[in-house]
């Protein structure tokens, strides 16, 4: 009889425990960013599942199974890098579809609080399902992907001039009919022509009423861009690479005295979107500060990552995010930049923000003060002083990159 009393005791004891603390895992302390809720200050965030359940100014940790103290710490949603290349193989003569240039996503996204990428066009309608099966069904980062109109996507720079290859119902096909949770936009980029791949690209986003992203300017002489921004794109539609300096390439978006052309931002308020696209050889300070100065900021801030930038003037995406931040762009307004914008423009509600019933994607980082030196993609130095230092990540719920062991107990706990 009293070992069924026991018995029964137990379970009350157990039952209290779990009623006591409905939490997995609770975010405490933090200075929250969420732009798509107008929140920057201090809360915390509680996290059941794969799911944020609760915000709060002050949640108990004896609610919670799990407690990661972040007092003095900044939160944000899980960062979208709005533009990177991850289609990565081993195909000798390709080169970013399938090939050496492009980078596996896992090694580069958690360490930045990247949970989110958009492949920006290195797979077209042809090779979009190998893309799938090699890349995105390995990765624990979440990726989505423009579709290249170009049906072999960016395999080589001269298969990307292939007309007969640039397939707008193709396209649309494969976003409205097979792939419509994954792909969310078209691509058009590295055409030495006209403007006919870009109208190609639109008719595509048409069919599949998404956005298209263009990589526009390597005709001789270059192509005019505000005829782009106001003869052929839509409203919604995005440029990429704004601030590259080559003006025998392509149109700049800032001239030869320094001063923004008038009609750019014509064009965003038409609803012309921007994207930095920083890329390898595609940031150029020169372009960058006096737009900057002139009232002129991107609605997204992205890599291009690929090897060519990594390993060059780009480093990563808390990189570019702490240019903007040192060149006079608002801590928010950089956050809304890799979340809450890039979220909309791909119409991904769930993503971006961290209100209840959202995926818990949440960066953890640190805003350090300083004297910090920033080059560009022609070597160029930007002094700055301040920097986006990432510490954690936490993907679905489940903490993925700690770089300080904030989530982890102390190693004396263990000794008896």
């Amino acid at each position: 009889m009293k070992s069924r009393l026991y018995i029964i005791l137990g379970l009350l004891l157990i039952l209290s425990r779990a009623a006591a603390q409905p939490y997995d895992l609770l975010l405490k302390g933090g200075h929250l960013i969420d732009p798509a809720h107008g929140i920057d200050r201090v809360m915390d965030i509680a996290v059941v599942k794969d799911s944020v359940v609760r915000v709060a100014a002050q949640i108990p940790a004896s609610e919670a199974k799990k407690t990661i103290d972040l007092k003095g710490k900044y939160i944000a949603p899980g960062l979208i890098d709005m533009h990177v290349h991850v289609f990565h193989g081993n195909q000798p003569d390709a080169y970013i579809a399938d090939g050496y240039t492009s980078v596996p996503p896992d090694g580069f996204t958690f360490r930045n609080g990247v949970t989110t990428v958009v492949d920006a066009g290195s797979s077209g309608w042809r090779n979009f399902p190998q893309f799938k099966k090699q890349t995105i069904d390995r990765s624990k980062t979440r990726v989505l992907a423009l579709l290249n109109i170009v049906g072999y996507g960016m395999t080589s720079r001269f298969d990307e001039q292939n007309t007969d290859d640039m397939n707008a119902q193709q396209a649309a096909h494969m976003i409205t009919r097979l792939y419509p949770d994954i792909i969310v936009g078209i691509k058009s980029a590295h055409y030495w022509g006209g403007f006919e791949q870009v109208d190609r690209a639109v008719a595509a986003g048409r069919l599949a009423n998404v956005p298209v992203m263009v990589d526009f300017g390597e005709h001789q002489p270059p192509n005019s861009i505000e005829s782009l921004f106001f003869d052929h794109l839509r409203p919604g539609d995005i440029f990429t690479h704004t601030f590259s300096y080559g003006p025998n390439n392509r149109e700049t978006i800032v001239d030869e005295n320094q001063k923004l052309k008038p009609f750019v931002l014509r064009a965003q308020q038409r609803g012309i979107l921007f994207d930095v696209g920083h890329g390898g050889g595609a940031f150029s300070f020169r372009q960058a500060v006096p737009a900057a100065r002139q009232g002129f900021w991107p609605d997204f801030i992205s890599t291009d990552l690929h090897t060519e930038s990594m390993n060059a003037g780009m480093k990563d995406l808390t990189n570019v995010m702490s240019k903007f931040l040192s060149m006079g762009m608002p801590l928010k307004d950089v956050i809304a930049r890799v979340t809450s914008k890039p979220a909309a423009v791909i119409r991904r509600p769930a993503l971006g923000h961290l209100g209840v019933g959202a995926v818990a994607d949440i960066a953890v980082f640190e805003v350090e003060e300083g004297r910090f030196g920033y080059l560009d993609v022609r070597g160029m130095r930007m002094d700055g002083k301040q920097r986006i230092r990432h510490l954690l990540t936490v993907r679905a719920g489940k903490v993925v990159w700690d770089l300080e062991g904030l989530a982890a107990a102390d190693w004396n706990s263990e000794i008896k």
